[in-house]
């Protein structure tokens, strides 16, 4: 499906983002350097992908909403959905996805689902606005999937970390056929760093449900440095495709609210892992920035 690209600039940055999907194709710097994934299919199209009504998987790709099943493939239908360019500067986009008749065959509820691209010097900040037009109340996850070079610019054969803004060791839950398995695992973190191995993937992404904070860094070492900060978005995955030779050379840092269904689920919407039941009429918002520091 082709799809039309707005462009944002500020002279330090500049941002390419996708109607299809409302999705980031690219983040550069003002001495042409690329920091975002640039979606070889050898290794994985996506980029930054808008994860909306849920995060990961359902049992069988089908959930429930009220014990009625829909079909509804991992990571929700706005990736695959086009949005509507609704405003943009040269330093801002917005575009917003409202519902269908696709959407409701699988999803029936109204809502306005906008998202927001914003530049403020070195900084990029990426948001989701979620507002429920119906009479019903929403239940829904609301997740950002951004894949970032690994190793990053000029950083070839150097050691790469993410460390926790709050130093905190959080428990991790690995996947089970693409559901969350029952056990809390022991973390990867140290005083809230972890030096990244590709094999620390093998057994799919690394989620984090609680504890991880609301920012991080990921850097090379005496390399650049991306700094991160999350709002409302209480669970962290790492992710990078694995079985793959060579390696994948992309990092996702994943920020959500809501994860995927549990192993032995129903499969209610309303019943996963921090899924948000949005009353008539309210909206909530979910954002992330990143920073580059060198």
């Amino acid at each position: 499906m082709n799809s039309s690209t707005t462009r944002i600039s500020n002279g330090r940055l500049t941002v390419d983002v996708a109607a299809l999907g409302a999705e980031m194709q690219s983040l550069t710097s003002a001495d042409g350097k690329s920091w975002l994934w640039n979606g070889d299919a050898a290794f994985w199209t996506g980029r930054a992908p808008i994860l909306f009504p849920m995060v990961g998987k359902a049992p069988d790709n089908r959930i429930r909403i009220d014990g009625t099943p829909y079909d509804m493939a991992q990571h929700g239908f706005a990736r695959r959905a086009e949005f509507s360019l609704a405003a943009s500067t040269q330093t801002m986009c917005r575009f917003e996805l409202a519902p269908s008749e696709a959407t409701r065959a699988v999803y029936p509820f109204e809502f306005l689902l906008a998202v927001e691209y914003l530049l403020e010097g070195p900084r990029l900040t990426v948001s989701a606005t979620v507002e429920n037009r119906g009479r019903d109340e929403m239940p829904f996850g609301l997740g950002f999937h951004p894949a970032f070079l690994w190793p990053l610019p000029g950083s070839e054969g150097r050691p790469h970390r993410v460390t926790l803004d709050n130093g905190g060791e959080p428990a991790m839950v690995r996947l089970q056929d693409g559901l969350v398995g029952p056990d809390l695992l022991p973390s990867p973190f140290v005083d809230g760093a972890l030096t990244l191995d590709h094999a620390m993937f093998d057994a799919d992404a690394m989620i984090f449900p609680d504890g991880a904070g609301n920012g991080l860094t990921y850097a090379a070492e005496n390399g650049p440095a991306l700094k991160f900060s999350f709002d409302n978005l209480p669970n962290l995955a790492l992710w990078s495709k694995p079985g793959v030779d060579p390696a994948p050379p992309f990092l996702c840092i994943e920020p959500w609210h809501g994860t995927a269904a549990e192993v032995g689920s129903s499969g209610e919407l309303a019943q996963r892992p921090y899924s948000i039941l949005l009353p008539e009429g309210q909206t909530q918002r979910f954002s992330w920035s990143v920073e580059l520091l060198g």
